[in-house]
């Protein structure tokens, strides 16, 4: 994998770092490509649960790196991730600001943890562009539309209170504990059942746009697939036992 993203695990979570501060981890390719390759690590290993997406430095990510994006193009693979995430819960851990595609990546993960003070915005059409990774349809499903439409139209941010208080945002840190808390959380999460987990993730995030009779339609192969699994008798044998469970994420 590339300099420009590191991974660690954590037990069952991995951390991803976007690791280009002097760039203040704009998006160029070995950068987009990184990210890809982590959250590929993320979803294949049955070993983990959840990951942290954070960033090096001063910032998050300021988006595109839009000199490198003119000579070599969009990252292999970047596209997909932007609009399908990860199959594991994925927490954003964010320092200072989260910006243009580097809030849409941000909007792509399932939780925000950011610290007092972030700034989040997509200011695209400042610089004659709009917000084309995600941001148009993500944050009215999770901010109020007043909101959303008055980030994208005047290309002002928000601060990570303002966020916070809007949901978006669902852990306020102090300043440098974005990261530390976020692996609080995943750990947390990470004491779960790896199947039930990614399970539910999916259900809740596909539940948009479907009648309740999709919905069940939809759910019954991951009822099928969950509760016939060796985790699913892990559980209960665990409890039986009166000792903590040992996933296998099979």
């Amino acid at each position: 994998m590339a300099d420009e993203v590191l991974v660690k695990k954590h037990d069952r979570v991995l951390l991803i770092t976007l690791n280009r501060p002097d760039a203040m981890n704009a998006i160029n390719s070995a950068l987009g490509q990184g990210i890809v390759a982590a959250v590929e690590q993320l979803d294949s290993d049955d070993s983990l649960t959840a990951g942290v997406l954070t960033g090096a430095g001063r910032g998050f990510c300021a988006g595109m790196d839009l000199k490198a994006f003119l000579k070599e193009g969009m990252p292999v693979g970047f596209n997909e991730f932007i609009q399908n995430g990860a199959k594991k819960p994925l927490i954003a851990a964010i320092e200072g600001f989260a910006l243009a595609g580097g809030l849409e990546i941000a909007l792509a993960c399932d939780l925000l943890v950011a610290a007092k003070g972030v700034k989040l915005g997509i200011p695209e059409v400042g610089v004659g562009l709009f917000a084309a990774a995600g941001a148009l349809m993500r944050l009215p499903r999770r901010v109020p539309y007043g909101v959303a439409m008055e980030m994208a139209l005047t290309a002002d941010p928000i601060t990570a209170e303002q966020a916070f208080e809007h949901g978006l945002v669902s852990r306020l840190t102090g300043k440098g504990a974005a990261t530390e808390v976020a692996l609080d959380l995943a750990g947390r999460i990470a004491r779960n059942a790896p199947l039930s987990v990614a399970a539910s993730k999916q259900l809740l995030r596909e539940t948009a746009g479907r009648t309740e009779a999709e919905f069940w339609d939809y759910q019954k192969p991951l009822v099928k697939d969950v509760f016939t699994s060796e985790d699913a008798k892990e559980g209960p044998r665990a409890f039986a036992e009166k000792r903590s469970p040992n996933w296998s994420g099979k």
